[in-house]
């Protein structure tokens, strides 16, 4: 079998390299004499050269299907010895699992879904370092969907997923209403579903994340306390939970501190850079007095800090800026920048773990995890410190 194979690749290097005298390779008479040479390989293939099963290892080693099927699965049951000799005949016949209708036989794929909603910032770099990690150690395949924060191609997505035979999915979303109804027919298709960061309304299903409402709190007290009275507000999609706990943190310490809510000073923008800018656009070309920024994420507050700072803004000494979410890129921009870490790779980690405990106890309700988080405050909303300071609360 394996001199078949040999001289079947040597057959085809001939045939994709051959050329006659004086005849251009492209001409037709040459393209059909080859197709005509690949038709009769692929026959001999196909009649051949089927793939190995279990019953040509039993075959050929005069033992009972079940006993090579039960060795190949390493049965406790099965002596060692006779294990040895069904791997060795395994790899002498060039025998591979047939992973699809082992799929079939058990109703699993080893396979899971991770739908991001951007696969080019460095929350979801590490969250799926820390999600394959854990997948690796449970024999479990991971398929990584980036909707590129576009609510169409995450539509794309979802309804591949449907379809698709996934054990699980960990899902973060791109806050768009439109897909709501979408998650919601997955989870009635009974697909175990674990969220990240943000879970979605009438959807009852765990999600990994942290205490937004209390880190959000401590951020814009931080930027109150450092003398900043008129502080910007810059929220994410309302759909989002873990938004609207942002928000309800930063009228509770307007309240405390008995200070107004002003509606200019109320913007909602997307989650990148570009809309950071734009954000630090409109309140310049529009003349809003304000001296504090707090971000949905460091990457709007970057966009944020950079077009101020181009335009002629001094930060921290003007405007203080300060992030919900951050990463390494917090401490690798100038200023350093304010902001709430979170342990991304063992979110990734937990989220992986749990949605695992729910594919195996599927008829059990699982509670979500709240991980805790680092603030970090720098040189971004601390001007009077030279050194950034690191406080968990």
């Amino acid at each position: 079998m394996h001199r078949d194979k040999i001289c079947i690749i040597f057959a085809l290097e001939g045939i994709f390299h051959m050329n006659l005298p004086g005849r251009s390779v492209r001409s037709r008479p040459e393209i059909r004499r080859k197709v005509k040479i690949l038709s009769y390989l692929y026959t001999y293939i196909t009649n051949h050269m089927k793939r190995v099963t279990i019953k040509d290892i039993a075959r050929h080693l005069c033992l009972s299907v079940s006993t090579v099927s039960r060795a190949l699965a390493n049965d406790k049951n099965i002596r060692q010895e006779t294990k040895e000799r069904i791997f060795a005949a395994a790899r002498e016949l060039g025998y591979s699992r047939n992973i699809i209708a082992a799929n079939l036989r058990t109703g699993r794929s080893h396979t899971i879904g991770v739908l991001v909603d951007q696969m080019v910032s460095p929350y979801a770099a590490k969250v799926l370092k820390g999600i394959n990690s854990v997948m690796r150690e449970n024999g479990i395949y991971v398929v990584i969907y980036d909707a590129d924060n576009d609510p169409e191609i995450e539509r794309e997505y979802i309804n591949f997923v449907n379809t698709a035979l996934l054990d699980g999915l960990i899902i973060a979303h791109c806050n768009h209403p439109a897909n709501v109804e979408l998650f919601k027919t997955l989870h009635r298709n009974g697909i175990p579903m674990v969220f990240l960061r943000n879970s979605l309304d009438g959807i009852d299903e765990p999600m990994v994340g942290v205490n937004s409402y209390d880190k959000g709190f401590f951020l814009v007290d931080h930027l109150v306390c450092s003398g900043c009275r008129r502080i910007v507000n810059v929220k994410g999609p309302s759909l989002s939970g873990e938004i609207r706990d942002l928000d309800k943190a930063y009228r509770a310490v307007m309240r405390k501190f008995d200070l107004d809510i002003v509606p200019e000073l109320q913007v909602e923008a997307g989650v990148d850079m570009c809309a950071g800018r734009k954000v630090a656009d409109d309140l310049l070309d529009n003349e809003v007095d304000f001296d504090g920024v707090f971000a949905i994420n460091e990457l709007v507050a970057i966009g944020v800090m950079n077009r101020l700072m181009e335009r002629g803004v001094k930060v921290p000494d003007e405007v203080s800026v300060a992030a919900f979410t951050g990463s390494l890129l917090s401490e690798m921009i100038y200023p350093k920048l304010t902001s709430v870490e979170t342990p991304l790779e063992e979110m990734g980690r937990q989220a992986a773990e749990l949605l695992i405990r729910k594919i195996k106890q599927p008829d059990i309700k699982h509670e979500g995890v709240l991980i805790d988080a680092r603030i970090i405050l720098r040189e971004s909303s601390h001007p009077q410190n030279k050194y950034a300071e690191s406080i968990q609360v």
